[in-house]
């Protein structure tokens, strides 16, 4: 049965921190909460562990899991020919309920599923989270819940649904909002206008500030799906005040071998 690692102090956040870095080191799976729902998550560069994360749920590989990243810096490390408009979306709305569907760089060797060539990337905007990612790398979310349940709000009701299969879950408190907004950005390579696949917490409105005529209309024919809707994770409690994680590892982006990675668009939540 996993456990609940409490994140309320500093000596309880290493000790929590620890556990998941160990876990995702060894190619297990843990719930982390974000800010948005608890999500389930894995080393993003490991194949069997993304398989992992992907039998926890009952999902199979065409629903492709996003990938959490700790800043704006890591984005250009896994995705390549960010469009200027797919750029400002992350300047204005990220860390937070954003998530951005983008060409995978090629040369990276990871499996996420049936991604066609994509990846779904997200900064969320919750520090234990990105302390975390700091200290693991990219990893691949989707929400701590079994297929077709309701995502968890907190680390019990994710521990009750995942716990014979998870060994490690971060308790951030409860949870209690909407997932991320997708914005399948691809199209803009090609001069096309990017699409929102999945309304969530960040609203129509504000993402047509950004993008304007370039965003397709509500009942505009979808042309190919892309990444499936991304991990529902756990809100980051109201006026959290969680002492910061000291980031130990490098994240293993520039080292990552090179491959061609087998991306997907469904990615899902």
């Amino acid at each position: 049965m996993g456990q609940i690692y409490a994140t309320t102090d500093s000596l309880d956040l290493l000790a929590a921190v620890r556990a998941a870095r160990t876990a995702i080191a060894s190619g297990e799976v843990i719930v982390m909460p974000t800010d948005t729902v608890y999500g389930i998550a894995a080393d993003a560069f490991s194949a069997s562990a993304v398989q992992r994360l992907l039998d926890a749920k009952g999902r199979t590989r065409a629903t492709p899991p996003p990938v959490l990243v700790a800043n704006h810096e890591t984005l250009d490390a896994l995705a390549e020919n960010v469009p200027a408009l797919a750029r400002q979306l992350f300047e204005r709305f990220a860390p937070g309920p954003l998530t951005v569907i983008l060409q995978a760089r090629g040369s990276l060797q990871w499996d996420l599923g049936e991604t066609n060539g994509t990846v779904a990337l997200r900064i969320p905007d919750s520090r234990l989270a990105r302390e975390l990612l700091k200290e693991t790398g990219p990893l691949a979310v989707s929400s701590a819940n079994k297929h077709g349940e309701p995502a968890a709000t907190t680390a019990q009701e994710a521990l009750d649904a995942l716990g014979e299969v998870v060994g490690v879950f971060l308790d951030g408190g409860p949870a209690g909002g909407e997932p991320s907004t997708i914005v399948d950005a691809t199209p803009l390579t090609r001069g096309e206008p990017a699409r929102i696949v999945r309304q969530g917490a960040l609203s129509r409105e504000l993402i047509e500030e950004v993008l304007g005529d370039k965003l397709a209309p509500v009942d505009a024919p979808a042309a190919e799906p892309a990444v499936e809707a991304e991990p529902a994770t756990v809100p980051e409690p109201a006026g959290e005040t969680q002492p910061a994680v000291v980031a130990a590892n490098p994240e293993q982006v520039a080292s990552a071998p090179a491959a061609q990675p087998k991306p997907s668009t469904g990615h899902e939540s």
